[in-house]
C-alpha cells in the first residue's frame, strides 16, 4: 500500500479547500478588499508585519491563506509562498508562488544582485 504522509497544514487545508470553499474564499477577498493598492502592484495591509489570519482554528499569514485558497492550492510545511515582488507586505495573489525554500534563497539573491523588475509581474 503505498501511502502518503501529509503535514498537518496539509490536511487543514484540505479539509477547508473540500469542505470550506466558499466560506474561506469570501474571507479570502474581504482581506484583500481591505487592502491598499500600491504604486507597484502590491497589495498590501496596514500592519507592521506581514498580516495574519485565523480561519477554522489555524492562523497564517495572509498572504499564504489567501494565495492558498484563490488558487486552491494545498501547500505544506516544506513549501513556501514566494513573493515575487519581494514586498512580506503584498497579498496579491499575482505577486505570489509556490517554490522550496532554496527557491526563496535564490529569490533574495537574484533581489540583491538585480533588484525587483515589476514589469514581470
Amino acid at each position: 500500500m503505498n501511502m502518503i504522509l501529509l503535514d498537518d497544514t496539509e490536511v487543514w487545508l484540505i479539509d477547508v479547500l473540500e469542505n470550506y470553499t466558499e466560506e474561506a474564499r469570501q474571507r479570502a477577498l474581504s482581506i484583500l478588499d481591505a487592502a491598499r493598492e500600491t504604486e507597484t502592484g502590491c497589495k498590501v495591509t496596514d500592519t507592521a508585519a506581514p498580516r495574519k489570519v485565523r480561519f477554522r482554528g489555524r492562523q497564517m499569514t495572509a498572504y499564504r491563506f489567501v494565495f492558498c485558497i484563490l488558487t486552491n492550492t494545498v501547500a505544506g510545511y516544506d513549501q513556501v509562498v514566494r513573493h515575487r515582488c519581494h514586498n512580506r507586505q503584498c497579498i496579491n495573489p499575482e505577486h505570489l508562488e509556490i517554490g522550496s525554500r532554496a527557491d526563496n534563497k535564490r529569490d533574495d539573491w537574484e533581489r540583491m544582485a538585480n533588484g525587483v523588475d515589476y514589469d514581470f509581474l
